[in-house]
C-alpha cells in the first residue's frame, strides 16, 4: 500500500499508478540490495574475511543492473505519461536515488577490496578496530534514510541527513589517529592506508545517503535544498530546530 506521502495513487488510469509504484518498490529493492552489500563489506573489512569480500565484489554488477534497469522505466514513463507537478518530481527524485545508490554500492565494492588488501599484509593491525564505529553510525545513516525514502517522510529524511554532521567529525578524528599511527609505527603505513580508503569510502556514503534524504524532501515539498546547512533546511520546511549534538 502507498504512503500517504506517495500522492501518486489517484490517476484515472490505474495502469499509471501501477508504473509508479512499482517504481518506487524497484527503488526500495535496490536499497535493500545496497545496504545489504555495505552491511557485508563492513564485516569483510573487520573480520578480514576474504570469501566475504570476494562475494561483495561479485555482487555489485547486481546492484548496477538495477540502476539500469530502473533507470530505463523511468525513461518509459517520462515517455509515455509526460508526468508533471508531484509525479515529475518523483520520477526525478528515483533517477537522482538511484545513481547514489549505485555510488553507496561502488564504495562497498572499495570497502571489499580493501579488506582483500588487508589480508595480504603481514603489518602489525594498526588502528583498525577504529573504523567500526564510524561503519555502524554510516550503516544507521542508511538505513534510516531508506525508511524515510520508503515512507516519503520529509522530517524522517531531515533528521537522518542530520548522521552526516556527526560522521564527517568522526571521520576527521579517525584519520588524525591513523596519522599519528602511522608516524609513531612507519611499519604499519601500508595497512594505515588501505584503512584510510575505507574510512574515505565511509565518509562518502554518508555524503551520498545525505543526498537521498534531500531528494526526499524535494519530492514532498517541491524544494531544491541541495548546497544549504541542514539548519537552513529545518527552518524552510518549519521543523524542530536540529540538535547541535
Amino acid at each position: 500500500m502507498a504512503s500517504p506521502n506517495n500522492r501518486y495513487d489517484t490517476h484515472i488510469s490505474a495502469q499509471y499508478n501501477a508504473e509508479l509504484e512499482d517504481v518506487r518498490q524497484r527503488v526500495l529493492a535496490m536499497g535493500g540490495m545496497v545496504e545489504h552489500q555495505v552491511t557485508r563489506a563492513m564485516q569483510a573489512l573487520l573480520e578480514i574475511d576474504s570469501d566475504l569480500a570476494r562475494e561483495v565484489i561479485e555482487n555489485d554488477h547486481r546492484v548496477n543492473g538495477m540502476e539500469v534497469h530502473i533507470d530505463e522505466e523511468c525513461s518509459r514513463i517520462l515517455a509515455r505519461r509526460q508526468p508533471a507537478a508531484s509525479d515529475l518530481r518523483l520520477i526525478v527524485a528515483v533517477i537522482k536515488t538511484i545513481t547514489d545508490l549505485e555510488r553507496i554500492g561502488d564504495e562497498a565494492e572499495r570497502i571489499a577490496r580493501m579488506s582483500l588488501d588487508l589480508a595480504e599484509l603481514d603489518a602489525p593491525r594498526g588502528p583498525h578496530f577504529e573504523i567500526e564505529t564510524l561503519g555502524r553510525q554510516v550503516q544507521t545513516m542508511l538505513h534510516d534514510v531508506l525508511d524515510a525514502f520508503a515512507r516519503m517522510d520529509p522530517e524522517a529524511a531531515l533528521a537522518a541527513a542530520q548522521h552526516d554532521i556527526r560522521i564527517d567529525r568522526e571521520y576527521e578524528s579517525i584519520m588524525r589517529q591513523c596519522i599519528t599511527f602511522m608516524i609513531e609505527d612507519p611499519r604499519s603505513i601500508s595497512r594505515v592506508f588501505d584503512i584510510v580508503w575505507s574510512l574515505r569510502s565511509l565518509e562518502r556514503i554518508g555524503d551520498h545517503a545525505r543526498n537521498i534524504a534531500e531528494y526526499v524532501i524535494y519530492f514532498v515539498h517541491g524544494k531544491d535544498v541541495r548546497h544549504i546547512s541542514l539548519e537552513q533546511v529545518a527552518e524552510e520546511l518549519g521543523a524542530e530546530p536540529l540538535s547541535k549534538d
